[in-house]
This record gives C-alpha cells, sequence and structure tokens, in this order.
C-alpha cells in the first residue's frame, strides 16, 4: 500500500510539473514507467491524473473561463484551435496507431528536435497579444501545431507556445493561448479514457482519487508560477532541460 501511494504521488507530480511546461508528459510519464516498473500505474490511474490537469486549468482560468459567455469571439478561437488535435487524436486512438509512437527513441530525437525549434522561436521579443491579434488564422495556425504534440516528446504546451512565438505572440500571452487550449484537448482525452474506462468496468478507488487530487495541486501551482516566471525570464532553462534529456536518451540508446 505504502509504494503504491509513493508511487501515485511521484507520478502526480510529473503530470502536474510537465503538462503546462513545454517538456511533454507524455514522453516524462513513458521514461518512468520503462525505468520503473510502477505498479500503481494503470489506465485509471493516467485518467486520474489527466483529470487533476483538468480540474487544475479549469480552476486557475475559471474568471476567464466565466467570462467567454461576454466573449464569444474568444470562446469560438478556442473551439476551432482544439479541432485538429481533437480529430487527429481520435483517428490515431481509434486506429491504435497511436501507441506505436510512444517509444523511447522517438521521444529522444523530438525532445531534442522541439527543444531547439523552441529557442528558434523564442530568441526575439515580441509583443502581440491575445486581445488584438487572436484571430481565425492566427488560432488555426496554433492548432495545427498542436497535433505535433500527439507524438511523445514534442510537448502540448511547447509545441502550442513555440506557434504562438512564431506568431509574434508576447512569452505570456502565448503561454496563456496554450493553457486555454489545453482544456478542450484535455477533456477530449479524458472523454476517450473514460470509455475504456467502462469497457473494462474499473471503479475509482482511493488511488484514483488521491492521484486526481495530487496532480490537481502539482498543476495548478505550476501553471500559477510558470505565469510568473515567464513574464521575468525566457524559456531557455526548459531548452536546456531538453537538450540534456535528448542527449542522455540517445547516448543510452545508441551506446
Amino acid at each position: 500500500m505504502l509504494t503504491e501511494v509513493i508511487e501515485i504521488f511521484i507520478l502526480s507530480i510529473i503530470q502536474g510539473i510537465s503538462e503546462f511546461l513545454p517538456i511533454s508528459s507524455s514522453a516524462h510519464l513513458i521514461i518512468v514507467s520503462t525505468l520503473y516498473d510502477f505498479k500503481a500505474s494503470s489506465l485509471l490511474i493516467d485518467v486520474s491524473l489527466h483529470l487533476g490537469s483538468l480540474f487544475a486549468i479549469i480552476f486557475y482560468f475559471k474568471k476567464d473561463l466565466l467570462d467567454l459567455k461576454n466573449n464569444q469571439k474568444l470562446l469560438m478561437l478556442i473551439i476551432i484551435g482544439s479541432l485538429p488535435i481533437m480529430i487527429f487524436g481520435y483517428l490515431l486512438y481509434s486506429t491504435n496507431f497511436i501507441n506505436h509512437l510512444r517509444d523511447i527513441r522517438v521521444i529522444a530525437w523530438t525532445t531534442l528536435i522541439f527543444g531547439i525549434i523552441l529557442y528558434i522561436a523564442d530568441k526575439n521579443n515580441f509583443n502581440k497579444s491575445i486581445r488584438t491579434n487572436l484571430n481565425i488564422k492566427t488560432v488555426l495556425f496554433i492548432g495545427f501545431f498542436q497535433i505535433l504534440a500527439l507524438v511523445p516528446g514534442v510537448s502540448r504546451a511547447g509545441i502550442a507556445i513555440t506557434a504562438g512565438r512564431l506568431l509574434k505572440f508576447n512569452r505570456y500571452d502565448s503561454s496563456k493561448i496554450s493553457f486555454l487550449l489545453s482544456i478542450p484537448a484535455l477533456a477530449g482525452a479524458s472523454v476517450l479514457s473514460f470509455k475504456d474506462i467502462f469497457i473494462n468496468n474499473l471503479e475509482f478507488n482511493y488511488l484514483a482519487i488521491m492521484a486526481v487530487s495530487m496532480s490537481f495541486l502539482f498543476s495548478y501551482f505550476t501553471v500559477k508560477f510558470f505565469l510568473v516566471y515567464i513574464n521575468k525570464f525566457s524559456l531557455n532553462i526548459f531548452v536546456l532541460y531538453r537538450l540534456i534529456i535528448g542527449i542522455f536518451l540517445l547516448f543510452t540508446i545508441y551506446n
């Protein structure tokens, strides 16, 4: 029992921190699952961890989301920007092709390559904002970039921020766009996963409740502090982290 609780705690930290940072939560969860045979890891726990992150981002942006009834343009843009990843994600899920992408070699290369792309996109100081520059064209550009995040190691947050920076949005608004677009993406993934839970007759237990709660806490504080950080600093620390992880994985695989 104690071992499973510790494992849930570790998985919650990984999910909560990496889901909203440009470092790929799926890659980190796959790496940990590969290195350590976590007995607590399962479909139910995976869904619970993502639910915690979904609840956290909804809670953090509750005022923005409540204001959407008075800002139907932004609501429409969030829906439009989320369609590409939801459509392609469903296709990959329904064909089971997505499981072929969960490979350490794939993660090593995507972590490295998209870390470099993030660095290039973040090099310059831009100041376009959501209020004046987010439109159907820009949100679709970001939305189609998000499709790449279906490949572990790319990072949904990372590729959305990269796309925002390529469109010359400032770092804060690029991150906020990424966070807002994460809500439909996480909700869609949860709905698909719930289907498997019902098929397999899985029931929520204390470990699942713990996973939701702990993931919620770590996700909430990650979003909060990341938005404070991004107002003052560049994304170089995350680029460096990705390069280190990518090179380490490649050295481990091919050595």
